[in-house]
């Protein structure tokens, strides 16, 4: 009998690709789920479109559009640690272009169903682009710096709609021309609801490559620099790289999202992407729990909850119009900050992540009465 011994493979993890021991690892497995859940989702979302009145349509599709950029910046931010102020302006980029594409071809006379995804598909285009050359800058500083220069951001391109008023036309902006819903759906069908599911349809598929992107290595490479930046270096990790990826990632989304509320208000000005709205975007990231693409959707639903609620709240007191205007104008970000306060004193994991620790908690007393 030989001395030699044969060498027997090398055995799986016994921990799987889904986190339980034994389980087979499948790649295919985690795109599958969230395409099921999309897909659950969208129906759902088709189902609401009619039990609820066109404005409602119209909010839940303005909410869609605020989750895109919302969870775009909840990977930037949350998953790789980058802090960034200047998520308007990168809207703003989606938003007009879409508006150009859109004037570009019915100055041209075109028309058709495709028209409105390749100008949503330039609008990504640009955004990235530039969120490739912001984020390669961002890459190279840190803290406040980074901070800073994604507030300068804000600032100056929502400021070039005004310098460069020949193409932008100005304070004035841009109207958005959009074809009706496609006649095969009927000639009295809600405008309000066809935009619910365009909104609905485009946000969805960028949350299931989002979520694909956290589950894969790109998603633990992000954690990894946001965690200690040395010790992803030491272990093979290009930390700008990473960094760059993030960024651009999170312009996409923003851009797409962008483009949303251009083709739902059909028009774009930049006082629509004030720097204001870079802080309720970073603001609803905390709220709804940092790293939590789930806790996006809270953020959100503020997002578009904060204005009804400021006129709600403004029209319980008899106020002159100059001053119920002012009152209203500043009230939303009052209650963004007061919400911010009181949520990172009763929850620091945000909205969803007090969610999942009462889930865990009424989970685990189900199991212990039943043993």
């Amino acid at each position: 009998m030989s001395a030699t011994r044969a060498v027997a493979p090398p055995q799986e993890s016994p921990v799987g690709a889904a986190g339980r021991p034994g389980a087979p690892r499948r790649r295919g497995g985690t795109l599958l789920r969230h395409l099921a859940v999309a897909v659950v989702a969208g129906l759902l979302l088709v189902g609401v479109s009619y039990a609820v009145e066109p404005f409602r349509n119209f909010q839940l599709a303005t909410v869609a559009a605020y989750l895109c950029a919302v969870a775009g910046l909840t990977v930037l931010t949350g998953l790789n640690g980058q802090l960034a102020l200047g998520h308007g302006a990168l809207m703003a980029t989606g938003a007009y272009t879409v508006a150009l594409c859109q004037n570009a071809f019915y100055d041209r006379g075109l028309t058709g169903g495709w028209l409105l995804p390749v100008s949503l598909a330039a609008a990504v285009v640009a955004t990235v682009a530039v969120g490739a050359v912001v984020g390669v800058a961002a890459a190279r500083l840190r803290g406040p710096y980074l901070a800073g220069v994604t507030l300068a951001v804000a600032i100056v391109v929502p400021a070039l709609a005004v310098t460069f008023d020949g193409v932008f036309n100005g304070e004035q902006g841009l109207s958005v021309p959009v074809e009706p819903p496609p006649l095969a759906l009927g000639p009295y069908f809600p405008y309000e609801r066809w935009q619910l599911w365009v909104a609905g349809a485009a946000t969805l598929l960028a949350l299931v490559l989002l979520a694909n992107l956290v589950g894969s290595r790109y998603g633990r490479t992000f954690r990894a620099v946001r965690d200690d930046e040395v010790a992803a270096r030491l272990a093979g990790i290009h930390v700008a790289r990473t960094q760059v990826l993030a960024f651009v990632v999170s312009a996409a989304t923003a851009g797409l999202g962008g483009a949303l509320l251009a083709v739902l208000a059909q028009s774009v000005s930049p006082g629509a992407f004030s720097m204001t709205l870079s802080l309720f975007l970073l603001m609803a990231v905390v709220i709804g729990g940092l790293g939590r693409l789930a806790g996006a959707v809270w953020g959100a639903v503020l997002l578009v909850a904060l204005p009804d609620l400021s006129h709600s709240v403004t029209e319980l007191f008899t106020l002159s119009p100059a001053a119920a205007q002012r009152l209203e104008g500043n009230l939303p970000l009052a209650i963004f900050g007061t919400t911010l306060i009181v949520v990172m004193i009763v929850a620091p994991g945000g909205v969803q992540g007090l969610l999942s620790r009462l889930g865990r908690a009424v989970l685990a007393r189900w199991r212990a009465r039943r043993s």
